[in-house]
């Protein structure tokens, strides 16, 4: 009787499992696609069926587990046929049979709401950055369970502006596998190297910071700088690096699907600007151990000066001239700062955790519908 009274409750157990139907953008493919790579793994390493719905013409790649079902939407991409493929995104979300949704996007927020409502589901909204008062989002009182932030700042961002969602928002810290060891200056031989990851899309973001390079460069520091991605200045900055005469010392690369073993090759990561999203390879890089030069002002709880970062003045050439030669000088200190951000992340931002916090974010989800959502 005891084993077959176990065997039932592990029946039962499975049943109950939560059922999440995960809805993401190109946006959010392009640019956190780590973040989700790991969250898709962590749910299927925990038996948690999952369904992700995906633009039509994005690629994948090999974020995502053989066990995660894949939906495109739209599945037809023609202006007329957006009540058919409407109707086909709830006909195919209706055969997964999902007890919660998890849009990880603000952008696809609207959709979320109409799918919550035609389906009769709750949903969690995952808001990654900072909210601007003339663009609110609409968000349903009666099925959002939770709005899900990957950062302080952004929790007070949103209840600012959302007031009435104030009791719903949650923060789940992003979780990454932190390198045993750090990556800043271990190879006393090698040149020195800097990655950056800012979008291409301002060539003014980067010009103190190139005028920082190339004083640099002719007080005689030898390194190179790796500029990841691709925007629509790109050739603009380009014409930058060869009017001020460091084009042989800083080179781009496009964007890469890989993008983990790049940032463990640089011994330094440069945030130029301030970022009013969370930015998930700044997060990766201090993982992997490079030391990290960065600007606050935005979305910067991961940047905590003269322990987990050098912070500088993102206005002014000499304030990041300053801080890289110091990291250049100063080794040692550069290492040691690459290290307590490591055990920061080690702390407060592990992929365990970050599953184990969205599981339990499902189940709140499903027993607030259940209670309360309703009336």
């Amino acid at each position: 009787m005891n084993e077959e009274q176990k065997n039932s409750e592990t029946k039962t157990a499975r049943k109950k499992l939560p059922r999440p139907a995960l809805i993401v953008s190109a946006e959010m493919l392009a640019e956190y696609s780590i973040f989700l790579e790991h969250l898709l793994v962590g749910l299927a390493d925990e038996s948690i069926p999952t369904t992700l719905v995906c633009p039509a013409n994005c690629s994948l790649g090999s974020i995502v587990p053989t066990s995660v079902q894949v939906i495109k939407h739209p599945a037809f991409d023609l202006p007329f046929l957006k009540g058919q493929n409407r109707k086909r995104l709830v006909e195919q979300l209706g055969n997964f049979k999902p007890t919660v949704l998890h849009c990880l996007c603000q952008s696809e927020a609207p959709l979320a709401r109409q799918l919550a409502w035609q389906l009769n589901l709750p949903y969690l909204l995952m808001v990654n950055s900072l909210q601007k008062r003339f663009g609110k989002l609409f968000i349903s009182t009666s099925r959002c369970a939770k709005i899900i932030v990957p950062a302080e700042t952004i929790a007070a961002n949103v209840a600012k502006l959302y007031p009435a969602f104030t009791d719903r928002i949650e923060q789940i810290n992003a979780g990454t596998f932190t390198s045993e060891t750090s990556r800043c200056f271990n190879q006393p031989n090698w040149l020195a190297s800097m990655v950056t990851t800012h979008p291409l899309n301002n060539e003014n973001d980067f010009a103190k910071l190139f005028a920082a390079i190339k004083h640099l460069a002719i007080d005689g520091y030898e390194f190179m700088l790796v500029m990841t991605g691709g925007g629509r200045a790109e050739k603009q900055v380009w014409r930058m690096m060869t009017a001020l005469g460091i084009s042989q010392i800083v080179t781009i690369v496009p964007g890469l699907e890989m993008l983990r073993p790049v940032l463990a090759a640089g011994d330094i990561f440069v945030q130029p600007q301030p970022n009013n999203s969370f930015n998930p390879l700044l997060l990766e890089a201090m993982g992997v151990g490079a030391a990290v030069a960065a600007c606050k002002g935005g979305v910067d709880d991961l940047i905590i000066e003269d322990k987990t970062a050098f912070v500088f003045d993102p206005t002014d050439e000499f304030s990041i001239y300053s801080a890289l030669q110091k990291l250049f000088d100063r080794r040692e200190l550069a290492q040691q700062i690459a290290a307590t951000a490591q055990q920061h992340l080690r702390e407060n931002y592990t992929v365990s955790n970050m599953i184990s916090f969205t599981i339990k974010a499902y189940y709140d989800a499903q027993n607030w519908f259940k209670n309360k959502g309703r009336s």
